[in-house]
């Protein structure tokens, strides 16, 4: 067992445990004091836009193809190129945020009508008008956040990794109390929350500055051309589609979701968050960690780190992604109605979120697989094969959108997201075992058929123990809250004591 890896993994899990917790406290704000209407929908897509952008341009493709570089300039070349190429870099990555901010504030209606047609052509202007506003105040959002993400692989680099995962934090504290107190003072209340994105990205920028500091590493501007930005593009365009496609999904699904009722956008906003609470704690906190991780061993040519690594961050996937995955499923309506259905924020509106959050669950582990399989080709400098992939999942998606959404609504849309995501980890696959990179271990497989069993007895406990949906409607939070973590905690330990029966020990694998 890799225990840095572990360890590594560990600290982002725990951090954003802790961001996704209070991201779910935000949301609970936003629901009980604004519900799921047409001005909620106007937030979101202003939202939901740089937030795509950030996932592409930060975290994203950015990072995907930074990071590799840096990890091969850190272990072959001297502090001082370290220090040239990220100067170069940041200052190429800071001149193309500001060119894409400043247009898109300009052009902010043409941007909403291009993301969200369906506000447009809608009898009442409301939703357009308000979301067209709220964007010249969200869209600095991802000049702010990209900076933070390119500060962050700086730092995940050099194997900081606890302050770039506890960052998040910082937006759902300045959302919350956007939220609760700014929007008393303004006109449109809602508007506190786009007010609250940009206060969020400001202090989430600002707040990793000492620690680039303390490494002596802050980025300085730089003029001139550098070897290494050249490869920063080569690698990043065909990135844009290979590792972002769950998130170009989603946006597609908010696109069509504008030509629904109203609420339909807000409805697949709150069942997307439930699947990112998983996601994140599994599959991107490993794929934080992979990326670096492999990089370093294929800068030394240490193929058997390197598939071992694989190895393990896929055995840690599947270990916690399978019963996450069947707890979302079962448990998709007591979650929604405990987490937000209050005020506002009613039982309709918990329903139509928790069809589309089965749906959504039910691709848990492809979305995982995902996030583990594209770093592998990344790190070895391999941006075209998850292009071709990315690619032929994105274009499957929007064929399964029209059909499924035309008779299934908002909840088609989720269906066709989770079945592009398991085309997305399929081939993936194929082409690393193809091109002799990776084949499923022996030991992973047998995991497989283990963790399959575990998860099947844990099911037919929450089928028959957990309380039913009207049990949820009918009593207070207190009780909600403590029924909902009974059934959770029970049935954690049911999973992990069948795991011990079955052979599979943590401290072993």
């Amino acid at each position: 067992m890799d225990k840095s890896f572990l360890k590594s993994s560990s600290i982002i899990t725990v951090m954003t445990f802790l961001s996704r917790i209070l991201g779910l406290v935000r949301d609970y704000f936003i629901a009980r004091y604004f519900g799921a209407n047409g001005l909620t929908d106007a937030f979101l897509v202003a939202f939901r836009i740089p937030n795509f952008l950030r996932r592409l341009f930060g975290e994203g493709a950015f990072s995907q193809a930074f990071v590799p570089i840096l990890a091969e300039v850190k272990a072959n070349h001297d502090e001082i190129e370290v220090q040239n190429v990220i100067n170069h870099i940041g200052t190429k990555f800071l001149t193309v945020l500001v060119i894409i901010t400043v247009i898109t504030v300009i052009i902010a209606p043409l941007v909403i009508f291009m993301f969200a047609w369906g506000f447009y052509f809608d009898d009442d202007p409301t939703k357009f008008n308000l979301a067209s506003d709220m964007l010249r105040i969200t869209f600095p959002y991802l000049l702010l956040i990209s900076l933070t993400a390119f500060s962050g692989a700086i730092l995940n680099t050099y194997d900081k990794f606890a302050v770039p995962a506890f960052t998040p934090v910082l937006l759902n504290i300045s959302m919350i109390l956007s939220a609760v107190y700014l929007s008393e003072y303004l006109d449109t209340p809602i508007m506190a929350l786009a007010w609250g994105v940009l206060i969020g990205g400001v202090v989430q920028l600002l707040f990793q500055i000492p620690f680039l500091i303390k490494i002596k590493k802050l980025p300085k501007l730089k003029r001139g051309e550098h070897a290494a930005v050249k490869t920063l593009k080569k690698r990043m365009i065909p990135a844009l589609f290979g590792v972002s496609v769950s998130q170009i999904n989603l946006l597609i699904d908010t696109m069509i979701a504008t030509v629904l009722v109203s609420g339909s956008v807000t409805w697949l906003y709150y069942s997307d968050r439930l699947l990112e609470l998983p996601l994140a704690l599994i599959g991107i906190a490993l794929a934080t960690v992979a990326l670096a991780k492999l990089s370093v061993h294929f800068a030394n040519n240490d193929e058997q780190k390197f598939t071992r690594t694989t190895n393990y961050a896929l055995k840690i996937g599947l270990l916690l992604g399978a019963p996450a995955c069947a707890g979302l499923v079962l448990l998709a309506e007591p979650l929604i109605i405990t987490l937000f259905q209050y005020d506002q924020f009613d039982a309709f509106a918990a329903h139509k979120s928790a069809l589309s959050l089965i749906a959504y669950g039910s691709g848990l582990m492809a979305f995982i697989m995902v996030k583990i399989l594209a770093p592998v080709f990344l790190s070895r400098g391999d941006t075209k094969t998850p292009v071709k992939v990315g690619v032929i999942a994105m274009v499957s998606n929007v064929f399964l959108n029209i059909i499924f959404a035309y008779y299934f609504a908002h909840v088609g849309l989720a269906i066709a997201t989770s079945i592009s995501a398991v085309i997305n980890a399929s081939l993936l696959y194929y082409y690393l075992n193809k091109q002799s990179i990776f084949n499923v271990s022996n030991d992973l497989i047998k995991m497989f058929f283990k963790v399959l069993l575990a998860s099947f007895i844990m099911v037919i406990f929450i089928l028959n123990f957990s309380n039913e949906v009207n049990f949820y409607l009918e009593v207070d939070a207190w009780q909600r809250i403590t029924s909902i973590a009974m059934t959770i905690g029970a049935s954690v330990v049911i999973y992990f004591v069948c795991l011990r029966l079955l052979g599979i020990r943590m401290e072993h694998l």
